[in-house]
């Protein structure tokens, strides 16, 4: 387990985009935190990493946003997903190792997550300070 303390958006946009360089391409990433915790802003970090210029918003309504990159990034929001039919009815399970996976709200799949994954729990200490945590990540 790795923890880090962001005291800015941009240093957890810069923790993020070291993670991108340790990348393979078949990673399915799930993040842990609450509303306003940073997780978008984490994605902007990673998606920087993997060579990404577009910009990077939160797909809380399109449920996925797709970029390429060095790898392909599917950012999924599963804030409004419930149930295994939910999240099938997603095309979730088409994604997995074609590219990188990005889950925001992860906390609301996580029976059906892979066991494999990479996890990121990130918490809010303060108004500008992150504690952001790595689990199944390699050293950056």
């Amino acid at each position: 387990m790795q923890k880090f303390l962001s005291h800015s958006q941009f240093q957890t946009e810069e923790i993020a985009e070291r993670l991108a360089k340790t990348l393979h391409g078949t990673e399915v990433i799930a993040m842990f935190g609450g509303m306003g915790a940073g997780k978008t802003a984490f994605t902007r970090g990673l998606a920087r990493g993997l060579g990404i210029n577009d910009g990077v918003s939160s797909p809380t309504f399109a449920l996925v946003h797709e970029y390429e990159g060095r790898f392909p990034l599917y950012h999924f929001d599963m804030y409004r997903i419930g149930s295994y039919d939910d999240l099938y009815s997603t095309g979730f399970f088409d994604y997995i190792e074609n590219g990188v996976m990005l889950i925001e709200w992860s906390e609301n799949i996580e029976p059906f997550l892979p066991e494999n994954r990479i996890s990121i729990t990130i918490n809010v200490l303060s108004e500008q300070e992150r504690e952001i945590t790595m689990e199944g990540a390699a050293e950056i």
